[in-house]
């Protein structure tokens, strides 16, 4: 088994699983290993409470659960503390910050720097702190104002997850122009689980991944039909290369799984079998 593909089979072991804190998550995640990696979405229809309390449900089950802070959803440095001394005595030492998709913010906090501003100001940061990264444009915000915030924001950070993209060149461009930027950061390059296509299509557009679409179609003509068959196995090979490249400084896998965490699993599971059996 060459280097590359080692490294394949242990980014697959060492995945991170993204979910959303609806009824039943819990039971979804239930055959993952313990140990593993589950991160847990906030929206504004939820709020925080709810990614909160389904996160630390998930440590109590024996998983590395991390929830997701959005900035937009924090009224002040009070709510905000208060939120640190949840997750101190739920045993969550890990939080993944974003934006939030609010339309107006709930207070000060007005994006992402602001709230790691203000847990450096507290000196109440957590043991690891990740940010997103967005391999393609934002469907609300300009490249160069993400450009701007990404090396804003890594002084803050221990690590990136990068938004879901369909598109290796993409995604490996991506990289290299964040590490010309001089942002050394490890990435867990975020791709799609195993999604019903429908749903996938519909996140894909909402989140304005059109460059990702682009792409599908010249490959494959109609997206729709290519998603109906769409598993993560040609991404994670045609981004295998890049694993055991020092100087892409890649960490490992981020799944989005919309809750397919099954499916996405089994994908992993078998991959990875196959792998074992390539000969060396």
């Amino acid at each position: 088994m060459n280097t590359q593909t080692k490294q394949l089979q242990q980014y697959l072991a060492t995945a991170r699983f993204e979910v959303l804190p609806l009824r039943g998550v819990l039971d979804k995640v239930a055959d993952l290993p313990p140990g593993t990696t589950v991160t847990v979405t906030s929206s504004p229809a939820k709020g925080i409470e709810a990614t909160l309390a389904t996160a630390a449900a998930l440590r109590e089950r024996g998983f590395a659960a991390v929830p997701h802070v959005a900035a937009r959803l924090v009224a002040d440095r009070r709510h905000l503390t208060d939120l640190l001394d949840r997750m101190a005595e739920t045993g969550l030492s890990e939080m993944f910050v974003v934006a939030g998709d609010s339309p107006e913010p709930a207070g000060e906090f007005a994006d992402s720097l602001a709230l790691l501003r203000g847990l450096a100001e507290l000196g109440r940061k957590p043991d690891r702190v990740g940010i997103t990264g967005y391999p393609e444009r934002h469907a609300l915000i300009s490249d160069g104002a993400t450009i701007a915030a990404m090396s804003a924001k890594a002084p803050y950070a221990d690590y990136i997850a990068s938004q879901i993209c369909f598109d290796p060149h993409t995604i490996a461009n991506w990289v290299k122009s964040v590490r010309a930027r001089g942002v050394r950061l490890p990435i867990h390059l975020g791709i799609p689980g195993v999604v019903d296509a429908t749903k996938l299509l519909r996140i894909s557009m909402k989140i304005g991944l059109g460059d990702s679409m682009r792409f599908l179609r010249k490959q494959h003509g109609v997206v729709g039909k290519l998603l109906t068959r769409f598993t993560p196995e040609d991404l994670c090979y045609q981004l295998a290369p890049y694993l055991v490249d020092s100087e892409y400084g890649i960490a490992g896998w981020h799944f989005f799984t919309f809750n397919e965490v099954r499916k996405t699993d089994q994908f992993r599971t078998e991959l990875a079998t196959r792998l074992h059996e390539v000969p060396a």
